[in-house]
């Protein structure tokens, strides 16, 4: 004898208009008094029972129902839309070009909620073929935080990538220091460029790009200050970056370094210069008050130091102008100052570096196993008058 249904046990029907078996289950009301009705379909009478029972073991569980054609592109879009709300320009620019160039072309069409460990392993050992390990780092975050978003609005169940551990990838570029000689062959090539005053002043002086990008002169002291007591000689207050917010990387960046004769030498020609560009420009100039800009007082991108720094180094006797980049001037100042046996305690004061492990690692095959104590700065010791005749120093 066929036992009669529950009332509230739901039932099991065939949809004519969409073709397929839909099974419900009555849980009873809500609130407002409305029924609260749970369903699940398939193309057999099986499929839509098993569907139905994962409908339900979300309900009992508190969690929402992860939509099915919820794909890995769309949490991925998703954080690129709303999730890098407040970045900075670059870093979103960053995160894009890495989720459409590596994530979303391997990974998008997967359905988010069938998205496997398995998946996002093998998917990362082929990246490990042809990326650094610190773009690896990039790219499996960009899907982290992605798939993390969409888990927090009950897309998927879990994170799965969270239980993934990013593979050892190629072997970056690595960073580069010039010798003197060839320190004084880049001089040499960009005196008369639009890059000359740039590049003595990050070679001599050790500062960031992003924070030579920033100099105004306001924070410039050509003449020093010879009434002060103690006197103070002509310096640089590296206080800003082009970093967002204008803050130096760390707290101990922000420092005030002491010119070289040569720098003070060519920034007196740079404000010069820069007044007869004003001029020049007329109503088109933009007064920003930076110290390395465009034509018309625009501030410097990277791209457009890069570029230019490049151009400058062409005829570089020995340099080959597309391996090197304007960062490698401060590589140049520390690789230098450490072979003239300035301790590394100073050369991390001179630097910025928050201490001086940091500078230990960054630089550490330039630095020399022991260092001398006792040594002077470069201009004062007889053993570097090579020194002092290509950077002006003394």
């Amino acid at each position: 004898m066929t036992m009669r249904r529950s009332r509230g046990d739901g039932g099991l029907h065939w949809d004519e208009k969409r073709q397929r078996w839909i099974a419900t289950a009555n849980l009873g009301f809500d609130p407002s008094g409305k029924r609260i009705v749970r369903r699940g379909s398939g193309k057999t009478k099986t499929e839509a029972k098993n569907k139905l029972k994962e409908v339900l073991r979300y309900y009992e569980d508190g969690l929402a129902i992860a939509p099915t054609n919820y794909t890995v592109a769309d949490a991925v879009n998703d954080w690129l839309a709303y999730g890098l709300a407040g970045r900075d320009a670059r870093t979103v620019e960053n995160c894009t070009y890495l989720s459409q160039k590596h994530v979303i072309p391997a990974l998008g069409a997967r359905k988010l909620r069938d998205l496997s460990a398995e998946d996002v392993d093998r998917w990362l050992a082929a990246k490990a073929k042809i990326l650094s390990t610190r773009t690896l780092q990039a790219v499996h975050s960009c899907l982290n935080r992605s798939v993390k978003r969409a888990m927090a609005r009950d897309k998927v169940k879990r994170n799965v990538v969270e239980l993934c551990s990013v593979p050892q990838g190629q072997a970056g570029r690595p960073s580069k220091a010039l010798t003197f000689a060839q320190a004084e062959a880049v001089l040499k090539a960009a005196e008369g460029t639009s890059m000359h005053v740039y590049i003595v002043a990050a070679l001599l002086t050790g500062a960031r790009t992003e924070e030579l990008r920033a100099l105004t002169w306001d924070h410039v002291f050509l003449r020093g200050m010879p009434y002060a007591d103690p006197p103070q000689p002509p310096h640089i207050a590296v206080w800003r970056s082009v970093r967002r917010g204008g803050d130096t990387k760390t707290r101990k960046s922000r420092r005030t370094l002491a010119l070289p004769a040569r720098c003070v030498e060519v920034l007196w020609q740079q404000f010069e210069e820069q007044g007869w560009e004003r001029l020049a420009a007329g109503d088109s100039w933009e007064e920003h008050g930076l110290v390395f800009s465009s034509a018309v007082g625009k501030p410097l991108d990277a791209t457009n130091v890069r570029r230019a720094f490049r151009q400058a180094l062409k005829e570089a006797e020995g340099i080959n102008a597309d391996d090197w980049t304007p960062r490698e001037l401060r590589h140049s100042f520390v690789s230098l100052l450490s072979d003239r046996g300035v301790p590394l305690e100073e050369i991390s004061r001179l630097v910025g570096h928050s201490g001086t492990a940091v500078t230990e690692e960054v630089y550490r095959k330039q630095i020399r196993p022991v260092i001398q104590t006792g040594a002077v700065v470069m201009a004062s010791s007889s053993a570097i008058r090579s020194a002092t005749e290509v950077f002006g120093l003394g």
